[in-house]
């Protein structure tokens, strides 16, 4: 087990629980329902994600560029895709311009499936 890989996935899966529930308890009287369902969104793809990571903590052993690059492509696609969710749920009682943070997102999208690809060239590549 890489224990950096499971350091981030258990960090970012404190985050998605904790996100969650401020999301379930917190947020719903704060926001309307279809920015409550963004934050709901946010919080899916970064658990999907927590999950992917602790998979490559456990194939990280025999570490290749690929896992390393699925790994770095996965947390930054955290970061930037329910990050901005995060926040654009949250635009208006933060004060925050929607149309800044609607572009980041497709980014972090794109993270996320390169780091898919990266694992699928890994998986073609092992022995």
């Amino acid at each position: 087990m890489n224990r950096s890989i499971t350091i981030t996935a258990a960090l970012f899966g404190m985050i998605a629980v904790m996100t969650g529930a401020f999301g379930a308890h917190g947020l719903k009287t704060m926001i309307a329902t279809d920015q409550l369902q963004i934050w709901h969104t946010a919080v899916e793809y970064n658990f999907y994600h927590v999950f992917a990571l602790l998979f490559l903590s456990l194939l990280a052993k025999n570490s290749s560029g690929w896992i390393t690059a699925s790994y770095y492509l996965f947390t930054f696609g955290i970061i930037l895709f329910s990050g901005s969710l995060y926040l654009l749920a949250c635009h208006d009682i933060l004060h925050l311009k929607a149309s800044v943070l609607g572009p980041i997102t497709p980014v972090g999208g794109l993270l996320f499936i390169g780091g898919w690809a990266s694992l699928a060239v890994a998986a073609s590549r092992s022995k």
